[in-house]
């Protein structure tokens, strides 16, 4: 088993904040313009949700997306598509996935790719009888993606990518009352030496990043993106149910430094107040609920291009600052 004895996980620099007390400073620090809903064509009657950032392989731009009738969860895929004319339409050619919640990172030559796999699962108390893991899928280009790894059962949110010297910085989503210490959902972090070493024992050793989520609230890890030699930026969410059981999500950034072990506070980044209004899978269940699928930086101006899931039936994008460089805010 791969060892990463010198890195020794640290707390958050402050103690944990609600998500409300964090959203209204947001709202106070920060007024973005409205997002926009992007439109979707070769999917019938179907909506298209939890969406990637764009990503290049082979020359063309490709978004992937959840796939998913309005009033159904277990009949889901994963589609790719690409940019015509302001709409999104289904790419030829392109492999789907019976998966939710796709994400996508650049290894070496390869894509690594994966997705939220649903199965019967025994035990009812925990997950209503619905199992879930994710798993990874590698390859040089779409048609060629072989699955290479599966995560622990009943694990979401497991984000990787490869660091400078090539090891493999992991951040992991363990929840529930199996899992010491994880609560509703807290992030681990661990490192590896390749991908090749991803697994789902090693996921499962991560260790806990403390003193970044109340214990009735949780998060996890969307996309990662390399900063510097010593600094991973973590696009990821927050979340909690009120005691009318309405769910609430944000988009929020951190940034960690794998080698210490050490992550920067929790901020708020996007809320769903922040796009047009628009229909939910469940309502009022997921009126208040954003999911970041990723962002594409824009180095000129300090701003970037959120991409997100709306309300679990629509896709939307938002130009927010650069929550990686923010002039004058230390992260």
């Amino acid at each position: 088993m791969y060892q990463n004895p010198e890195i020794q996980i640290k707390d958050s620099a402050s103690q944990p904040r609600p998500a409300q007390e964090l959203l209204e400073e947001f709202k106070t620090r920060e007024h973005p313009p409205r997002g926009e809903f992007l439109a979707f064509e070769g999917v019938g009657d179907k909506d298209v949700y939890n969406i990637t950032a764009p990503f290049t392989m082979g020359g063309r731009t490709y978004i992937a997306g959840r796939v998913e009738p309005r009033h159904a969860e277990g009949d889901s895929e994963v589609q790719f598509f690409e940019e015509k004319g302001g709409v999104w339409v289904t790419a030829p050619g392109t492999p789907v996935f019976r998966l939710q919640d796709p994400f996508v990172t650049k290894v070496g030559g390869e894509l690594a790719f994966g997705g939220v796999e649903t199965f019967p699962h025994p035990d009812t108390r925990y997950s209503g009888g619905i199992g879930y893991r994710t798993v990874f899928y590698r390859g040089e280009t779409l048609q060629s993606l072989r699955l290479f790894a599966r995560g622990p059962d009943l694990m979401k949110d497991i984000r990787l990518i490869q660091l400078r010297n090539s090891e493999i910085a992991v951040f992991t989503r363990p929840q529930g009352p199996w899992v010491a210490d994880a609560e509703r959902g807290k992030i681990g972090f661990t490192k590896l030496p390749s991908l090749g070493a991803l697994d789902a024992e090693q996921i499962s050793n991560a260790k806990i990043i403390e003193g970044q989520f109340l214990n009735h609230e949780w998060g996890g890890a969307n996309e990662l993106h390399l900063l510097d030699e010593n600094t991973i930026g973590v696009l990821g969410h927050i979340a909690y149910i009120d005691d009318a059981n309405k769910k609430h999500y944000y988009a929020m950034a951190f940034t960690f430094d794998p080698d210490t072990g050490t992550p920067s506070p929790l901020r708020i980044i996007a809320s769903r107040g922040n796009f047009p209004e628009g229909p939910a899978k469940l309502s009022p269940e997921l009126d208040d609920v954003i999911f970041p699928g990723g962002i594409i930086r824009n180095r000129n101006d300090h701003s970037a291009t959120l991409y997100a899931g709306v309300s679990d039936a629509q896709a939307g994008r938002i130009t927010i600052p650069d929550p990686f460089k923010v002039p004058n805010l230390k992260l």
